[in-house]
């Protein structure tokens, strides 16, 4: 059974930063893609952001140019570094790790609420 277990979030002012991070039971290198997702009230899950293990990136367009994934091979860590917060991030963020076969596992997730 693998865990992913996030943390970082809390309560920013907007215009903050946060960093999330995501520790994983085993090499994040099993995994074809890692991620974060978030999932605001009365809202669906949508993805934030993605990097492959050749470490190729994707955003969302609401959040392009304002958070970096990352990730350490070596730590078994993956990151999500948010700068520019507004209320509209405000959401629980989830981690995310996709197998090659597309199994995914998921994090219990961790709130991230933006001030205005």
């Amino acid at each position: 059974q693998v865990e992913l277990v996030e943390s970082g979030g809390g309560l920013v002012q907007a215009g903050g930063s946060l960093r999330l991070s995501c520790a994983a039971s085993r090499s994040i290198r099993s995994f074809n893609s890692m991620g974060w997702y978030r999932q605001a009230p009365g809202k669906q899950r949508e993805l934030v952001a993605t990097i492959t293990r050749g470490d190729n990136t994707n955003y969302v367009d609401s959040v392009r140019g304002r958070f970096i994934i990352s990730r350490d091979n070596a730590a078994d860590m993956v990151y999500l570094q948010m700068n520019g917060l507004k209320p509209e991030d405000t959401a629980v963020y989830f981690c995310n790790g996709r197998t090659i076969f597309q199994r995914e596992y998921w994090g219990q997730g961790t709130q991230v609420t933006v001030s205005s």
